[in-house]
């Protein structure tokens, strides 16, 4: 009975030694807290190809945060999601974004900024070969004004307010389930124009890139004062030349930044994180998306009013030396 003792001691001895070793070569994972999940839009918009390629950019580059990404419909859903809890950070169009951070047409919002996105001058694009060529021209016409949770029909509903149109009464607008949906619908002629906004929009990089072409239409400059009297939070932006193929000048219009917002109580160190790894990754998300050049933290310093900041990422901002 002895031997047998001695012999199971000896066989125990080395299981016990790699017992006691496992803790030491156990490496943790990432914690629930700093598994960020991002709210996007859906297939074929801008919101959607940015996420993508945030998520591509920053997870192979950063330990401290990885972000998921969670399709939704756009804009007023991400708010909605920020505010129950059930995302952490969500893109959200300039518009949108100021209507739940002034509480205008319902209650303020509790978000704050972690970044800009980029700016989102406005206009319509139509088929190269369509007879129209000026916002009344598309008046009585099916206009593809988005889907129904996007940002930017808010974004068209003060422009055309600003003239004295509105896209209910005054065009036949169609709402889509999809973003990817509205360039088809023009390039098969269901749609006369398809409204959007932004650079490199997915949506006039379709119809641009189509084998008939595109053309654009914005608010010429008289347009652009009347809407800008009326809307002032509106600021002057311009699409460059050559950003679309075919486009061989510059576009003048108007819109609002769009913005990365974020849940208030998410904990100011993975903020910290998020914003430093959003920096530290700026040069690879410009070389992936054209739009993404304008994702700075010296853009979201100086469009940003600091209250609005995520006090991680103002404190990050402020370790760059770019606050005080």
């Amino acid at each position: 009975m002895r031997l047998t003792d001695d012999r199971d001691a000896r066989l125990a001895g080395p299981f016990l030694f790699l017992l006691l070793l496992l803790p030491l070569c156990w490496i943790p994972p990432l914690s629930a807290q700093n598994r960020i999940v991002l709210g996007t839009a859906t297939p074929g918009g801008g919101f959607q190809l940015f996420g993508q390629y945030l998520v591509e950019v920053i997870n192979p580059h950063s330990t401290e945060v990885q972000l998921e990404e969670r399709p939704t419909r756009g804009s007023r859903q991400n708010l909605a999601l920020l505010e129950t809890g059930e995302i952490d950070i969500g893109q959200v169009e300039g518009n949108a974004a100021r209507t739940a951070l002034e509480g205008i047409g319902r209650k303020q919002a509790n978000l704050k900024v972690l970044s800009v996105m980029y700016p989102n001058p406005g206009m319509f694009v139509v088929r190269a070969d369509s007879p129209y060529h000026s916002i009344a021209d598309l008046k009585g016409r099916p206009i593809a004004f988005g889907t129904r949770a996007s940002g930017l029909r808010i974004l068209v509903a003060d422009m055309l307010d600003g003239l004295g149109l509105d896209p209910e009464r005054d065009f036949e607008p169609i709402i889509l389930d999809k973003a990817g949906d509205g360039p088809v619908l023009v390039l098969e002629k269901k749609a006369a124009a398809l409204w959007g906004a932004g650079i490199g929009w997915p949506g006039f990089v379709k119809v641009a890139n189509s084998d008939v072409g595109a053309r654009f239409i914005a608010p010429d400059a008289q347009q652009l004062q009347r809407i800008r009297e009326k809307h002032p939070h509106l600021k002057p932006m311009s699409v460059p030349a050559n950003t679309y193929r075919g486009q061989g000048e510059r576009i003048d219009s108007a819109g609002l930044w769009s913005l990365i917002l974020v849940r208030p109580d998410l904990d100011e160190a993975v903020v910290y994180q998020l914003a430093r790894a959003l920096h530290r990754n700026e040069e690879r998300l410009a070389r992936q998306l054209e739009q993404a050049r304008y994702t700075t933290v010296k853009n979201t310093v100086e469009q940003v009013s600091f209250e609005l900041l995520h006090p991680g990422a103002a404190r990050y901002h402020r370790d760059a030396g770019l606050l005080p």
